[in-house]
C-alpha cells in the first residue's frame, strides 16, 4: 500500500526528480505553455500553482517597485528569495520572433502573478494532445490560463530564392488522371 507516499517517482532519485520539476516550472513560467507527458504535467501543477498563489496573495500593491508597508516588503523579499532558491535564474524565450533573456523569479512576480490576483486557483490547464511516437506516452500541453499573446509568436518566415527554385524543380506527385508507370 502507498499510504502517505504521494507523488510519482518517475523512476528517478529525489535530486533528479527535483531538478526535472525545477526546470519544468521555470519553462512553464517562461514560455507560459509547454508540452510534456500527462503524468509530469499533473505533478508540475502541484508545484507551479502554489507558487503563483503565494505571490498573488501579496496583492497588486506588493508587486510595485516600492512598497510603503515594511511588513509586506519583508514578506515579499522572503517569498522572492524562497522562490529564487527553487527556480533557475535566467531563461531565454521568444517574444514576437526575437529572443529575450528574462529573470524567471522577477517575471513571476511582475507579469504572471498580477494576472491572477483575484482568482481563487486553477491557474493552469492541461490539454491532451495524443501519444508520443516513440514510446506511446500520453502527451499534453500544460499552459497558464491567462497567457501573454506576444510570447511564442513567430514572425513570417521568409523563404530564400534558392529554396523556392528547389521546390519548383522537385518532382510533382502523381495525379489520379495519370496512369501508373509500367515496370
Amino acid at each position: 500500500m502507498r499510504h502517505q507516499n504521494s507523488g510519482r517517482k518517475f523512476d528517478r532519485d529525489g535530486s533528479s526528480r527535483d531538478a526535472m520539476f525545477r526546470n519544468l516550472a521555470a519553462n512553464l513560467f517562461t514560455h507560459e505553455r509547454i508540452e510534456t507527458t500527462v503524468q509530469k504535467a499533473k505533478e508540475l501543477r502541484r508545484i507551479a500553482e502554489p507558487m503563483i498563489t503565494k505571490v498573488a496573495r501579496l496583492g497588486a500593491d506588493a508587486n510595485a517597485e516600492t512598497v510603503s508597508d515594511p511588513a509586506i516588503a519583508s514578506e515579499r523579499l522572503a517569498l522572492k528569495r524562497s522562490i529564487a532558491s527553487y527556480l533557475p535564474r535566467w531563461q531565454v524565450r521568444i517574444v514576437e520572433g526575437q529572443p529575450e533573456r528574462i529573470d524567471v523569479t522577477e517575471h513571476l512576480f511582475r507579469e504572471i502573478a498580477p494576472r491572477f490576483v483575484g482568482r481563487k486557483g486553477g491557474y493552469t490547464r492541461i490539454l491532451k494532445t495524443g501519444f508520443r511516437r516513440g514510446d506511446n506516452a500520453e502527451m499534453c500541453l500544460i499552459e497558464l490560463v491567462v497567457r501573454d499573446p506576444k510570447v511564442g509568436a513567430k514572425t513570417a518566415i521568409s523563404v530564400s530564392p534558392v529554396t523556392e527554385a528547389v521546390r519548383a524543380e522537385a518532382p510533382k506527385s502523381r495525379n489520379a488522371e495519370e496512369p501508373p508507370a509500367a515496370v
